[in-house]
């Protein structure tokens, strides 16, 4: 897997088979960042390579003087002023499938790009930015910032072919707030990487069982305060990173912080736990509920969007309980049976490649207007891109 630099556009993966398609994606979130939209795309792309398309990447260069670390999250870099340098890796991929993955800086300036050039795309909702935003606002401004934020996000995604959304309840939810041409586009996990290892990992010898484990950005709209203020048998684990890290382990000085682990590290970390416990109300899927499962783990969570739809209608009543208090939560969890096998079966219906295959389907949506105009712009798309930006290069 070859990462982003310079912000060149660079194919995912070398592959020798002669690519059908060609495949443009923006994302504000990408390498180095370690997170569920990355994950997501990274799986994604490397399953289209499969298929015999060509994909590049454009994510962020955090090189350029207009870079800047996102407040209270130095980790995230955003670029801003991208249009010029969208506009040439357009002119030189010459791209048949568009898609920007995300709202930020470069996804706005990808998104005026391709308006101007009358180009169809299709975008993403992977974070739910007004349940982050209220989180971090004062309680007497939550409501307005909310309002505000969805307005904002409702405005970006209005000329998008199709919005690509994980479950029914964002789906609901943005219907409620009136976006339009929802579709859905589910997630996978890699069963092969999060297995059932050895419990006896070096890392865990030392803590009392049962060990409660918990793996995501470590921030307040994560809620890990309902999680860490749970009174339990056992040991609390963190694997992650976030701008709430210092205080909380000044805070919590008896649970073990580990920061951020990946690859087969983390996946022997998960294997080694006895309960995952995802105390988030604020996530649109939860991929690591699925490396959790994968791993054949139990898991404890909040009744909210993602959990509520991976488990949905009792699909894991043998090794799930959920309860809006995280406590109670807990402690049911821990009563059902420990067999790794039942969560492997109930996540093998979770498979990168038939989410791939959703998202190329969606990529070819009609553009919004009319199907008619979208009709053949696939000849046209050279022709347009090279008199406009030649224009803009000017």
């Amino acid at each position: 897997m070859q990462k982003v630099i310079n912000l060149a556009p660079i194919p995912i993966c070398n592959s020798q088979k002669r690519p059908s398609v060609k495949i443009l994606i923006i994302s504000d979130a990408w390498y180095p960042q370690i997170n569920g939209v990355v994950r997501t795309l990274q799986s994604t792309v490397e399953e289209l390579d499969r298929f015999g398309h060509e994909i590049r990447i454009v994510g962020t260069d955090s090189g350029r003087w207009s870079s800047f670390p996102l407040p209270s999250y130095p980790e995230i870099k955003l670029e801003f002023f991208a249009y010029r340098r969208l506009a040439r890796v357009m002119s030189d991929f010459h791209p048949d499938l568009i898609h920007i993955a995300t709202e930020g800086p470069l996804g706005w300036a990808a998104r005026r790009l391709c308006l101007r050039l009358n180009l169809p795309f299709t975008t993403a909702y992977h974070t739910r930015f007004p349940e982050y935003l209220a989180a971090r606002t004062p309680s007497f401004f939550a409501n307005f910032a909310r309002i505000a934020a969805f307005a904002a996000l409702r405005h970006f995604h209005a000329p998008s072919s199709a919005v690509m959304v994980a479950t029914a309840s964002i789906e609901r939810e943005l219907k409620a707030q009136r976006f339009q041409r929802l579709v859905r586009w589910s997630r996978g996990v890699d069963a092969t990487l999060f297995r059932p290892y050895d419990k006896a990992l070096p890392a865990f010898a030392h803590l009392p069982r049962p060990i409660l484990l918990y793996v995501g950005r470590v921030s307040v709209e994560k809620n890990l305060r309902a999680f860490l203020d749970i009174s339990s048998p056992g040991s609390k684990v963190i694997i992650g990173d976030g701008p709430d890290l210092v205080v909380l382990k000044q805070e919590y000085p008896t649970v073990n912080f580990l920061g951020v682990l990946s690859g087969e590290n983390l996946a022997r970390h998960y294997a080694g736990a006895d309960l995952f416990v995802f105390p988030s109300t604020t996530d649109t899927f939860g991929l690591v509920l699925l490396e959790a499962c994968s791993a054949g783990l139990r898991v404890a969570a909040m009744p909210a969007p993602g959990p509520s739809d991976i488990f949905a209608d009792g699909a894991g009543r043998d090794f799930v309980a959920m309860d809006l208090d995280l406590g109670r939560a807990v402690a049911a969890a821990l009563q059902l049976p420990d067999d790794v096998d039942v969560p492997r079966a109930f996540v093998s219906r979770f498979a990168w490649e038939a989410c791939s295959k959703q998202f190329l389907i969606h990529l070819q949506a009609p553009a919004p207007k009319t199907s008619r105009r979208a009709e053949g712009w696939r000849e046209r798309i050279g022709r347009s891109m090279t008199r406009a930006i030649s224009r803009i290069m000017r």
